[in-house]
């Protein structure tokens, strides 16, 4: 990757874009979006799309989700610590000891996640673990009117403060980068098909959609909106050889080994075929993964609406999903993004989906 587009990537990290407050996130990635598009549009709850050849009657879509996982304040006490509530899939037993910042109109105010000593957990409390009902978070405050003042209320949302860190040349790593990987992937798809002055026979729609971690629904929208003739979804999967990991449950992929693509009941097997065909003919590494009901990814809401739009998932292997420390290989990164170019390259609006 790029050193401007690595810088790119740290900014999108560090810039909070929480489920359903995804606009500064989304303004982030626009704006390195711009040059590499025809025209964009934003939808009323914040999905982000640009388009290439915004006239072409064959809509092709390659997606991916911007928002990240946070809390939300549900309680404060007299004393001014305050309890929470989930806001996607935001992991408990991480929290102890995290800084985070606490969402106002006045801006951002910074609190800690705090946790008992070491030294008062025996007894009763030896066993004392963290849940989603006793984390609590303070502020520095003293009594609940002095959080109230500082402009906190019941519905402040709450995201961490950790930022983008590169380990070892190797790993982009940070919170969030389910799925902000990904928007960054398809934003340097655009790039890509700029800088080689690639024409494409069909009009292509770059989207990156908000509230995945709540169920799909940025996705379940902007389907309807475009109304696209096929879609490729990217997201992250679970590198399972980092330890503790059950890999007969969880399936065996590993960072660094290259993309991944998904054999199930929303992927359409002709578009998989084709980006499998794709990443022989490229000597693109990948690895293959099986869902079962659903995908769990926002390629069931493309696939499933408009009466079935043709849809496939190419993921890569992500570390610590839902903490604060997720980490990718650059190299699956790169992988993608020449997988998913290299793919579009070889559609044409005459390709034929049907089955019989």
């Amino acid at each position: 990757m790029k050193k401007e587009d690595l810088k790119f990537f740290e900014e999108y990290i560090n810039t909070a874009s929480p489920t359903g407050y995804e606009w500064t996130g989304q303004k982030v990635w626009l704006d390195y979006l711009k040059p590499y598009i025809d025209e964009h549009h934003v939808d009323n709850y914040g999905t982000v799309y640009g388009v290439i050849n915004p006239e072409a009657e064959f809509k092709v879509v390659i997606e991916a989700h911007a928002d990240e996982i946070s809390w939300y304040v549900s309680y404060i006490d007299d004393k001014g610590f305050m309890y929470v509530k989930r806001n996607g899939g935001s992991d408990h037993m991480i929290a102890p000891s995290k800084r985070v910042n606490i969402h106002t109109k006045k801006g951002f105010v910074p609190a800690v996640f705090g946790w008992p000593a070491i030294h008062t957990r025996s007894g009763e409390n030896a066993k004392l673990a963290p849940t989603q009902h006793n984390i609590t978070l303070d502020c520095g405050a003293t009594s609940k009117q002095e959080v109230l003042d500082m402009g906190i209320h019941v519905g402040s949302v709450i995201t961490y403060q950790d930022e983008f860190f590169v380990l070892n040349d190797k790993y982009a790593g940070g919170r969030a980068l389910d799925n902000r990987a990904g928007g960054v992937v398809i934003a340097l798809v655009a790039k890509m098909l700029k800088e080689t002055k690639t024409k494409l026979p069909f009009g292509l729609y770059i989207v990156n959609s908000v509230q995945e971690e709540v169920g799909l629904r940025g996705a379940e929208m902007i389907t309807q909106t475009i109304k696209p003739n096929m879609a490729i979804v990217t997201d992250v999967a679970h590198d399972t050889n980092t330890p503790l990991i059950n890999k007969m449950i969880e399936g065996d992929f590993n960072c660094g080994d290259g993309p991944i693509v998904t054999y199930g009941p929303a992927v359409h097997n002709k578009v998989l075929d084709l980006i499998i065909d794709t990443a022989e003919e490229n000597k693109i590494d990948f690895q293959r993964d099986a869902a079962s009901r659903a995908t769990g990814t926002d390629t069931d809401a493309f696939a499933y609406s408009n009466g079935g739009v043709p849809s496939a998932l190419i993921s890569f292997p992500l570390r610590y999903m839902h903490t604060t420390v997720e980490m990718v290989a650059l190299k699956d990164m790169d992988a993608t993004v020449k997988l998913i170019f290299e793919t579009l390259k070889k559609v044409t609006p005459d390709f034929n989906f049907k089955y019989l």
